[in-house]
């Protein structure tokens, strides 16, 4: 029956059905907001009914929560690329919890995380099993000998963990009057920085 829609051309395979309501989503957003987007409004951009997206998604937001994914695919990329060259385990973290402060607010895709007031939303979903095994294999990208900074490979989920809850509380409930970011940084290598050289310590 929604097959009748999708502009007069079906999609192939699931994947692209997913794929072209993600792209929907992200056009409905762009011209109501996300707070204002409702799954009618997806079906009817796609030319579908509401049970052809249900098929494919059970509710508005977890739809959302794939157009941040995707959003977060290339942002972790140029995080990667930002931290080079920085393989000192404390300095790595704390550069990179700067940058995501810096640049989340200001990713569209990404910043939908925080705009949703449900479980898929980053502050609940940011500490979520899935979550932090996301958070721990992006620590494994670091250019970071972890081993030799105390930090056994089953110890990176703890750090993970911690990464993001505290990167939740940065975004989510910023510091009144606000903190610029050398102030950031300067809280997190005074409370955060000596736990990760801590470890190395003990090693050596």
């Amino acid at each position: 029956m929604g097959h009748h829609g999708w502009g007069g051309r079906p999609p192939a395979s699931e994947a692209e059905a997913r794929q072209r309501i993600v792209d929907a989503t992200v056009r409905c957003i762009d011209r109501h907001g996300v707070a204002k987007t409702t799954l009618s409004d997806v079906a009817n951009e796609l030319g579908v009914t509401r049970q052809t997206v249900y098929r494919h998604f059970g509710r508005i937001s977890d739809i959302i929560g794939e157009v941040a994914a995707q959003g977060a695919e290339s942002f972790v990329d140029r995080m990667i690329a930002h931290l080079q060259g920085i393989g000192d385990p404390a300095e790595a973290v704390v550069e990179g919890m700067i940058f995501c402060v810096r640049t989340i607010p200001n990713e569209p895709r990404l910043s939908l995380l925080l705009q949703l007031d449900d479980s898929a939303a980053f502050g609940r979903g940011a500490t979520t099993a899935d979550a932090i095994a996301y958070g721990a294999e992006m620590l494994r990208r670091f250019p970071v000998d972890w081993a030799a900074a105390g930090v056994g490979e089953d110890e990176l989920d703890g750090l993970a963990e911690i990464v993001m809850r505290l990167l939740t509380s940065l975004l989510q409930h910023p510091s009144e009057p606000p903190r610029d970011e050398a102030q950031v940084r300067a809280v997190l290598h005074r409370w955060l920085a000596p736990a990760l050289r801590a470890g190395a310590v003990t090693q050596g």
